[in-house]
């Protein structure tokens, strides 16, 4: 699956976080607490309460696990489940032509393993998502090591805002649960939140729409399609 790359204008494009979103659990986060619990127990909740931006908090707690346990760490998230309705919204978004671009702030490597997961003979998920931008390492030196990313932003490893500036919708529409979706969430003009991202918003002043799996999700969608 290709990272993202400037398309033609759709009416709609859907721009959906991975870790607590695709996921039903935590798994990126979960992986950083398994694999830097010191570091990640002080970081957390500095980034929670926004004193210490994505940027420099997610680097220093990857660049403190070494490069020898990275298989380690991607193979965590084998046992981690997706949220319902996932596919049956990316099968109609297929059919509705919307795009569909997972922008995570966790590890690529990561979200492809869970995306290419073949689950009861279906085919895999990831043949139906448009795009993937998520962070990528570095593992050869003792320690791991996340360069400079393609979208980096001020604040974030991964710019989200930055991700979505490739896709020239009429409408972008943001699905996520937390912190390293409040710029992308700010940003769309449709906002589908959960959890912590909620209560950013509400902080915010922004208008969301609650969810609580995808099928929520596809309804509303196709609501808006028929409008």
């Amino acid at each position: 699956m290709s990272s993202p790359a400037k398309v033609k204008s759709n009416p709609y494009t859907i721009f959906c976080d991975f870790d607590g979103t695709i996921t039903a659990v935590e798994t990126f986060a979960g992986m950083l607490k398994a694999f830097a619990p010191e570091l990640s127990a002080k970081i957390m909740p500095e980034l929670y309460a926004r004193r210490l931006t994505l940027r420099e908090g997610v680097r220093q707690m990857l660049e403190s696990i070494p490069s020898e346990r990275y298989p380690e760490m991607i193979a965590f998230a084998d046992d981690k489940p997706t949220r319902s309705g996932l596919r049956e919204l990316l099968e109609d978004c297929q059919k509705w032509e919307i795009p569909f671009v997972v922008v995570s702030g966790g590890l690529r490597d990561m979200v492809e393993r869970v995306l290419r997961r073949s689950e009861g003979g279906e085919s895999p998920l990831i043949e139906r998502v448009s795009a993937i931008a998520a962070v990528e390492v570095e593992t050869s030196s003792g320690n791991l090591r996340v360069p400079s990313q393609d979208f980096e932003g001020e604040t974030e490893l991964m710019g989200k805002v930055r991700v979505m500036a490739q896709y020239p919708a009429q409408t972008r529409i943001a699905i996520g649960d937390s912190l390293t979706d409040i710029n992308m969430a700010l940003e769309a003009e449709i906002v589908f939140a959960r959890d912590r991202l909620q209560d950013y918003l509400e902080g915010e002043g922004k208008p969301y729409i609650p969810w609580n799996d995808f099928f929520d999700i596809r309804d509303r969608v196709q609501q808006f399609i028929a409008a």
